[in-house]
């Protein structure tokens, strides 16, 4: 017998994982439909949660067998219960009004500079704190932008090699991620442009927050080789979701060594899909 049940999370693959989580099942013991794929809005401000509905086969349950009819027993009627006098209730004397209390205004908050940036934090597990202009350049910037953005965000800049890695703090980080991390490549994107522009050389910057990177990539490693796993067992193709260029890298280079598969990229942004292919030859 097939039921469903219908869930809700910000993201689709939350809510997949939370049905699942809550059926106790596997992703290929349910057939996912999209309900409704959600907003993240502008960089990711008023965005709508996505709702997927799993539909997933159960057991047919045993029908109850009816139990025998008891004899009907005819108890007398209770004798009404003689009725108590009610003794009067004692009138209790108005509460006095009290005075209401003056409230004083609260202080007026300080307005926040908007052209101050904020400085530039150093040393990370990983990396060596810069305070380069390039550095000075990347937190002016992002910290305008949260400003206008009315969210609170500090980014800590330190330098791996030639790029800048730059690793957002703050307790709301959720908005600046966005769905499957699309606000956090908008900022990524824009802060590219913002740093870059009039320089002779290209400084490469990577965003980054509550370790959402590597998060996703692993994920990503476990789709990989989940999804390579039925191309061989079945020796048919598989087309994945759309996903951005840096994620089908992943998918690409997760997917080299693995014997008797492929993989290959095929569509137009921002649609572009990686295909594993069966490949008996590799």
């Amino acid at each position: 017998m097939l039921k469903y049940m219908e869930f809700t999370a910000k993201t689709e693959d939350e809510a997949i994982a939370k049905g699942l989580a809550y059926l106790g099942l596997d992703r290929d013991d349910v057939s996912v439909e999209i309900l409704d794929r959600g907003k993240t809005g502008f960089l990711g401000i008023g965005s709508v949660p996505a709702k997927v509905k799993l539909t997933y086969e159960a057991p047919d349950e045993p029908k109850p067998e009816p139990a025998p009819a008891a004899p009907v027993v005819e108890k007398p009627a209770p004798a009404p219960k003689p009725e108590r006098p009610k003794a009067p209730r004692a009138e209790r004397p108005a509460p006095k009004a009290q005075p209401k209390p003056q409230t004083q205004p609260a202080p007026k908050a300080e307005p926040r500079p908007a052209t101050q940036s904020q400085p530039v934090q150093s040393q990370t597990a990983k990396g060596e704190g810069v305070d380069d202009d390039v550095a000075a350049a990347i937190v002016k910037f992002q910290t305008g932008l949260f400003e206008h953005m009315g969210v609170e965000a500090t980014p800590v800049v330190t330098k791996e090699g030639d790029t800048y890695q730059v690793v957002l703090e703050g307790e709301n980080m959720g908005a600046l991620i966005g769905h499957r991390g699309e606000t956090l490549d908008a900022i990524q994107q824009l802060t590219g442009y913002a740093v870059n522009k009039g320089r002779s050389h290209r400084a490469r910057i990577h965003v980054d927050a509550e370790g959402y990177r590597a998060r996703r990539e692993e994920s990503l490693n476990r789709l990989a080789r989940k999804t390579a796993g039925k191309v061989v067992k079945y020796r048919r193709n598989i087309t994945l979701e759309a996903m951005n260029a840096y994620e089908r890298h992943v998918i690409h280079t997760a997917l080299q060594d693995y014997p008797g598969v492929s993989t290959f990229s095929t569509g137009t942004e921002p649609n572009r899909r990686t295909v594993v292919a069966y490949d008996p030859s590799k």
